[in-house]
């Protein structure tokens, strides 16, 4: 079965088709995993290193924990720099100056962090595009030699979801060009009005600049821990979490990773998956899946591994089976 085009259908596992990729997985959610599952697609991340995540608005409750992104700099990655874009809405990462302001609150002050479009932009191009050819990017990007993409896997207000795709299809994206060829059809008064199939497209194609430009050298962790339905782009406004915490995935499959991401969260009980499942499929979130696979950035099928368990091989309910209610 081919993946769905209507980005409000969930194919299972077993409908799909195509090649397999790995994904690990362990449910050690703790600095100390953090790092151990970096250890698995550490290989690609050579020469100057780019970590993309989403530092969050200020007091964020749900972003990724500073101790454990301070741990994995110091110990695996001691060069490395924390890369981010201004927002494309008014708020605490508008403008350069409020965005270095929200990164000393939010407690990201043990590295380097480079607002990649502070110092204007750079087209990448978009390799079999529907809407674009080319994507506006933070010019400092192109400084870096390799790009980790550490991602707080989230409902978001639009996308359905926020995985990897939507970490480099809208982080990378500059505040004002990229996000504005994404979110926007140009002569209208609505910054917001692309949505649903399209929006989800356009994301892709956005991060498929980022994914080819650094062709070998980029590998992906989504960390499934205080996945509110709201992004962290809404800070101390997002919706409370009530879907149980998960774990940790790496992988060097941008498509796979995401994937395995919503198949964990479509695993849970109907109680405990209903508030972020519901987030998904009404935002037609899917076709971020399904049209990465039609780009050609990887696959919707892979073999999942417990690096907890001497990498065996671990089904989606077999990863999710010992799961406990979230507890704030």
């Amino acid at each position: 079965m081919l993946p769905a085009k209507d980005g409000n259908i969930y194919v299972p596992y077993e409908k799909r088709s195509g090649n397999e990729s790995i994904v690990y997985f362990t449910r050690d959610l703790s600095s100390e995993g953090l790092r151990k599952i970096y250890a698995k697609i550490a290989a690609r991340i050579t020469g100057k290193v780019a970590i993309k995540l989403h530092t969050g608005e200020p007091h964020g409750p749900n972003i990724v924990p500073r101790e454990w992104v301070k741990d994995l700099i110091a110990e695996k990655l001691p060069e490395a720099h924390i890369v981010e874009t201004n927002a494309y809405y008014e708020g605490g990462r508008y403008t350069t100056k409020l965005h270095r302001e929200t990164i000393k609150t939010n407690g990201w002050t043990f590295a380097p962090v480079d607002i990649m479009d502070e110092e204007g932009t750079a087209m990448l191009p978009v390799k079999g595009g529907h809407y674009f050819t080319e994507m506006s990017v933070g010019n400092h990007m192109l400084n870096y030699d390799s790009l980790l993409v550490l991602t707080h896997f989230k409902g978001h207000v639009m996308g359905g979801f926020g995985g990897s795709n939507k970490n480099i299809g809208i982080g990378c994206a500059d505040g004002r060009i990229g996000k504005a060829m994404i979110h926007t059809t140009p002569g209208q008064p609505n910054q917001w009005d692309i949505n649903m199939e399209e929006l989800m497209e356009r994301i892709s194609e956005s991060a498929k600049a980022t994914v080819d430009y650094f062709g070998e050298h980029i590998a992906f962790i989504n960390v499934m821990r205080n996945m509110s339905v709201s992004c962290d782009c809404e800070g101390v406004a997002a919706e409370p979490v009530v879907t149980p915490n998960i774990g940790i995935l790496a992988s060097l499959d941008i498509a796979a990773i995401d994937q395995a991401s919503v198949d964990l969260v479509y695993s849970l009980s109907d109680k405990d998956k209903a508030a972020l499942f519901e987030r998904m499929q009404s935002r037609h979130g899917f076709r971020q899946l399904s049209y990465m696979h039609e780009l050609g950035m990887g696959n919707i099928k892979y073999s999942m591994l417990d690096i907890d368990n001497n990498d065996a091989k671990i089904s989606l309910k077999e990863a999710v089976k010992d799961v406990k209610p979230f507890k704030g």
